[in-house]
């Protein structure tokens, strides 16, 4: 029972009673130092202010408390990882589909769909799909998607060449890294 008892305790913040060191080094709500202290003097001066004692950092030697309002202090560091949650944009890969023996309007189409997809951040997948005997032309789907990747490469770069898979060709393109200098 005794070592379910010590993993708890390494799993509750370091903050009041939980602090055991022999000497802390104290900062307090301002950011100024008041010198080394043990945690129990250190606790009284924070029970004074009604804040809690908050180990900083134990790998200082001696380890450094602040007294702060941990619930607080909490609070704000769950609202900054929220924030930046909020902003980060994951890219999706979105697929554009089309047949090797494409009419042009068809093609230019795909093309103007494949950009806005890149512009917004995305990853596209272009895909040519095979029926029947029309397989045997391979060459011809490669050769469209080289032309796709040529007709894009001012907004993508080819993340995977054409490769066959079963019944279709696909390509997999991703959006250029914009260079600010």
């Amino acid at each position: 029972m005794p070592v379910i008892e010590s993993k708890r305790n390494r799993n509750l913040p370091q903050i009041n009673d939980n602090i055991r060191f022999p000497k802390i080094r104290l900062i307090d709500t301002e950011g100024g130092q008041l010198g080394i202290m043990t945690p129990r003097e250190a606790m009284k001066l924070a029970q004074e202010k009604e804040l809690d004692l908050v180990l900083v950092s134990d790998k200082a030697d001696p380890p450094v408390c602040r007294i702060m309002d941990y619930g607080k202090f909490k609070y704000e560091q769950e609202k900054k990882v929220r924030e930046a949650r909020k902003k980060q944009h994951t890219a999706d890969v979105k697929e554009v589909k089309m047949r090797y023996k494409i009419d042009d309007h068809d093609y230019q189409v795909r093309v103007n769909q494949a950009k806005r997809f890149l512009k917004s951040g995305d990853k596209v997948k272009a895909t040519i799909m095979f029926r029947g005997r029309e397989i045997q032309h391979s060459n011809l789907a490669r050769e469209l998607l080289k032309r796709m990747a040529e007709d894009l490469e001012e907004h993508a770069e080819v993340q995977q060449s054409p490769k066959q898979e079963g019944r279709s060709m696909m390509m997999l393109l991703a959006p250029k890294k914009t260079t600010t200098s």
